[in-house]
């Protein structure tokens, strides 16, 4: 009998953990079907445990226009994931002593004019260089049709200087321009290009065939001759049709000019990423002393963490409630995309996205939670979006109609005062909304008053929306009516400074 049972015992675990992978599985695919249901996702999703596949689904279009779909052998843009080839090729040289990453940047390129900076200032975002536009705009106003690459960066540097924002190891601050010189170094130490480098010693390595080196001027072009998931935006929130990136004019011009490399230049598929993780894993491309470097914050001068989280190229997560994890997300215009690695537990999370430009993050590690057993709630339907749309095609009150009709389903719905607020802005249009790509401007007063004004009536105890409200019945000369909004907003809220302003000018 105790024999029998022992026989007995494996099976029972074996069944087990297949019903708990199933429950697992099964939970991934409710919480990303509802994500492409409710229109907040489209792109493809990749989950693993220990290396082997326990979920993976493509949602959506690669290209819209011409209704290609997404699969899992679609080539995304991967944006800022390309810095952790650049890191990893760096650690190589590191390990082969060609380099010390502890080592001063002028070492290896003696006309770098920042004598403090090492290549680990470099590789956590923690040298204080100015972004690549302080030294090069000036010279794109002067030459507006120059396109600028590495071998323009550091003559740029030189001619045009700049005081560091901060004193290396003081601070941290996430930019691009820390990378264009760690692929500077690459090619000076190795003597080969840097796409070369990567593509020998990181991409075969790791049986990463799909991967392959695009240029950021190229990624924004209709020329582009290499196969891949296009960028789309919507151009504003009230938009129901997407824009393709490449049709954008300053997006194109942007990066036609700013050709730099070394910080978002490559293309790759969830296969691919997979193969990575697993090369780390298998000690392929570092050994574990230099992996573990590169998986530790560096610390600022003052003995803290980075306010990033930096190690050597990898972001590491400060919630360890399912050990260590860690990651880099990769954000274009139009491109989302995120690689986490929980290396306590071996799993790993691969996310693209690409027509929502934010996602990926708070996505991959809503994943993450649900890898772990972690019930999470699966995402709504947004009102303040249902509500712009019949807003513009039926007016005003039927779109307040439906929102009073489905907010109680509180099920399928979610009603956000903050997002009915943005919306309101953009209807706004002017130096009030945002406008990073430089979509052409809209006033849609009326529908932003609209907005406003719901917004008060849904959230009658909240002074931001009295305060919202007051402003597009200012911007319309009705002032009497702005008074009474920002007086009830100031009641409300008597630390609302902007407001008090507002109302004394208003009452003189």
């Amino acid at each position: 009998m105790f024999n029998k049972q022992i026989k007995i015992l494996p099976l029972l675990l074996l069944s087990f953990t297949h019903l708990f992978g199933q429950t697992k599985q099964v939970a991934l695919k409710k919480y990303f079907s509802a994500l492409a249901e409710s229109g907040q996702f489209n792109g493809n999703v990749l989950v693993a445990e220990n290396g082997a596949i326990i979920y993976e689904q493509s949602f959506g279009y690669a290209d819209f226009e011409k209704k290609i779909a997404n699969t899992n052998n679609t080539a995304f843009v991967i944006a800022s994931l390309s810095k952790t080839l650049t890191a990893t090729a760096i650690l190589q040289l590191s390990q082969s002593g060609k380099l010390k990453i502890s080592d001063p940047v002028k070492k290896y390129l003696p006309w770098f004019p920042y004598e403090k900076i090492t290549i680990k200032h470099l590789l956590s975002h923690t040298s204080g260089i100015p972004p690549y536009n302080a030294f090069f705009d000036s010279i794109r106003k002067q030459q507006p049709e120059r396109v600028f690459t590495n071998a323009d960066f550091m003559d740029g540097v030189v001619s045009n200087p700049k005081p560091l924002l901060y004193q290396p190891g003081d601070k941290g601050r996430y930019d691009n321009v820390n990378f264009i010189v760690l692929a500077l170094l690459i090619e000076k130490v190795s003597g080969m290009m840097h796409p070369d480098y990567i593509t020998r010693y990181v991409l075969r390595p790791a049986n990463m065939t799909n991967t392959h080196f695009l240029s950021m001027r190229s990624q924004y072009s209709d020329s582009n001759k290499v196969p891949l998931a296009y960028a789309y935006l919507y151009p504003h929130r009230y938009s129901d049709s997407l824009v393709k990136a490449t049709q954008v004019p300053y997006i194109v011009n942007y990066w036609s000019a700013y050709n730099f490399s070394g910080f978002g230049d490559y293309v790759s598929t969830v296969h691919d990423l997979l193969n990575y993780d697993k090369a780390y894993y298998n000690g392929k491309l570092l050994p574990a002393s230099l992996i573990n470097e590169a998986f530790t914050p560096v610390k600022l001068n003052n003995g803290n963490n980075n306010p990033g989280n930096f190690g050597l190229g990898w972001e590491v997560s400060t919630d360890t409630t399912f050990g260590k994890a860690v990651y880099h997300n990769g954000n274009a215009t139009g491109i989302n995309c995120i690689l986490i690695r929980n290396i306590s537990q071996h799993q790993t999370i691969i996310i693209f996205d690409n027509i929502h430009y934010t996602n990926a993050q708070p996505l991959g590690f809503a994943a993450l939670k649900i890898l772990n057993g972690v019930q999470v709630s699966l995402p709504k339907k947004s009102l303040a979006a249902i509500y712009a749309r019949v807003l513009l095609k039926d007016g005003a009150v039927a779109a307040s109609d439906t929102v009073n009709s489905l907010k109680q389903d509180t099920l399928h719905y979610q009603l956000s005062e903050e997002e009915l607020n943005y919306l309101g802005y953009d209807f706004m249009g002017g130096s009030n909304n945002p406008n990073p790509f430089h979509f052409p401007e809209e006033r849609k007063y009326q529908e932003a008053y609209e907005t406003f004004k719901l917004n008060t009536e849904l959230f009658p105890n909240s002074w931001n929306a009295y305060d919202s409200y007051g402003e597009i019945l200012l911007k319309m000369g009705h002032k009497n009516e702005a008074v009474n909004m920002y007086k009830k907003s100031v009641e409300l809220n008597p630390k609302n400074e902007g407001g008090k302003k507002v109302l004394e000018q208003l009452l003189k």
